[in-house]
């Protein structure tokens, strides 16, 4: 905790064993003891009891949250250009069972130029399709 090593602890039990002799040295390490706890077990509380004025607790929880937050933040920025764009959202209103949706009319046959580019090339409808007149032959 202070940097003390056991050589250093070594000396210091020496010079109590010199100054205070054999017969009072273990009641003097004994009330040494003593308070030294009574001083940590204080110090302890009022630290405690100041932690918990201040809230250093709840501090401490808004700091991290606010850090998960800028990190959470942060990864979506950089993945969003890996992600696929959202699909579109169709303008036109979906059909409810009361209004159902009319079918398109078929559109005329496109019509394919031959290779000079001037002249249409023969168009020949469908033979399913039933709406149309029958052909001559």
């Amino acid at each position: 905790m202070f940097g003390i090593s056991f050589s250093e602890l070594l000396l210091v039990g020496l010079v109590a064993l010199l100054v205070l002799g054999p017969e009072r040295l273990p009641g003097a390490a004994r009330t040494a003891g003593l308070w030294i706890g009574r001083l940590k077990r204080s110090f302890n509380a009022i630290k405690q009891e100041v932690e918990r004025e201040i809230g250093a607790d709840e501090i401490r929880r808004q700091l991290h949250n606010e850090h998960i937050l800028s990190m959470e933040e942060e990864a979506k920025k950089i993945l969003a250009p890996l992600q696929p764009p959202a699909p579109a959202v169709p303008t036109e209103p979906l059909a409810t069972p009361e209004q159902p949706v009319p079918a398109e009319p078929p559109g005329p046959a496109p019509i394919n130029l031959s290779k000079t580019g001037s002249e249409p090339a023969h168009q020949t409808p469908a033979p399913h399709d039933s709406t149309l007149p029958p052909r001559a032959p």
